[in-house]
């Protein structure tokens, strides 16, 4: 019994050396080299691409964003504006098919003077890491818009589900608690690549399989319920409004124009989804309102004179005609960016650079 105990106290020693070890280990590697493996609310960085890394075909700058490389100083006549935003920023296809990619060669297509857009989109980012990464990031390049992709369906609850992760990690300051928690969810939802690494891009394949994609869909429809004033959607609603008006007050103390581009939600373009995720509730389908978040957003957008684009109907539209989002996925598709560039790039060439 005596050498039992004995054998016990060693291995509970060397277990926590361990990993006191490993968890120094991964604060350093994160440090060096950021990681969403590892959970850190403070933090956008935990998503960011590696710098120079590859994402399909295109090399990511020095910087990690999915962009060419850019010069902290602006060129003299040049009107640069920052793409900030979450994966859809990021993008799910090839860089040269891009909205933001597009969008710039459009502008500078009949603008006068050279415009410059840089894309500063890192997956899996909310309110306010936009807020954050404007602050820590954008306001150096002395940029003379901020253009800001607001995606409804998950935009409103980003901030907390941040929060309910931390809540789930129970440790919340264990990067080695974050890292198993990291792989039992990857390895139990996730099917397929995690980074785009030298692979060649499809849109004949789905991302996730059909249950997932729509249990995932059914998740973020909540939005959609009517009467939000009953359900947590308020809260979320002025959770992610705050982070935008504390955006909009910087840019407007540094000359800044702030424009708000209204991302849909697939529920709302893709009928046969949101048939799915209706019936998959025991409500009647009067239960929900699909523009419930674009109108209220809008409305609140307005009586904070900020500049919106609201793109749900041309993508309702046009998504009757083709296919707008990859196979069980919440991107657009190659179609999908390219009807995005249009649409915004026929407001801001009406709006600023006529």
């Amino acid at each position: 019994m005596k050498r039992f105990f004995s054998i016990l106290r060693q291995t509970a020693i060397i277990s926590l050396i361990t990993f006191g070890l490993t968890e120094v280990t991964f604060r350093i590697y994160h440090k060096i080299n950021p990681s969403f493996m590892f959970y850190d609310p403070s933090s956008y960085n935990r998503w960011r691409g590696k710098p120079l890394s590859t994402d399909y075909d295109f090399q990511l700058n020095s910087r990690g964003f999915k962009d060419v490389e850019f010069s902290k100083q602006k060129a003299e006549g040049t009107y640069r504006i920052l793409g900030i935003g979450d994966s859809f920023a990021y993008g799910g296809i090839p860089y040269k098919h891009n909205f933001l990619t597009l969008l710039e060669s459009k502008l500078n297509q009949d603008s006068r003077q050279p415009i410059e857009l840089i894309n500063m989109g890192i997956i899996a980012i909310g309110p306010k890491d936009y807020l954050s990464l404007l602050v820590n990031e954008g306001l150096e390049l002395n940029p003379d818009m901020v253009l800001l992709s607001f995606y409804v369906g998950n935009d409103f609850s980003d901030n907390y589900k941040s929060q309910q992760d931390r809540r789930l990690l129970k440790v919340q300051d264990s990067y080695v608690f974050s890292f198993f928690y990291f792989l039992i969810k990857v390895n139990s939802k996730f099917e397929g690549n995690l980074y785009h690494h030298n692979i060649e891009y499809r849109e004949d394949l789905p991302t996730v399989p059909d249950d997932f994609h729509l249990e995932e869909a059914k998740k973020r429809s909540y939005i959609f319920f009517k009467n939000p004033e009953e359900t947590e959607f308020k809260e979320h609603f002025n959770d992610a409004l705050g982070d935008l008006l504390k955006i909009k007050e910087i840019c407007d103390r540094r000359n800044i124009t702030l424009v708000v581009v209204l991302m849909p939600d697939e529920v709302q373009v893709i009928k046969e989804l949101r048939d799915k995720v209706v019936a998959s509730y025991n409500f009647t389908p009067d239960k929900f309102d699909f523009r419930q978040p674009n109108k209220l957003l809008s409305q609140a957008l307005i009586r904070n004179n900020i500049y919106y684009l609201d793109i749900v109907e041309e993508f309702v539209t046009a998504g009757t005609q083709t296919p707008l989002y990859k196979p069980n996925d919440i991107h657009w598709n190659i179609a999908g960016n390219r009807l995005a560039a249009e649409v915004i790039d026929k407001y801001l060439s009406e709006e600023f650079f006529q």
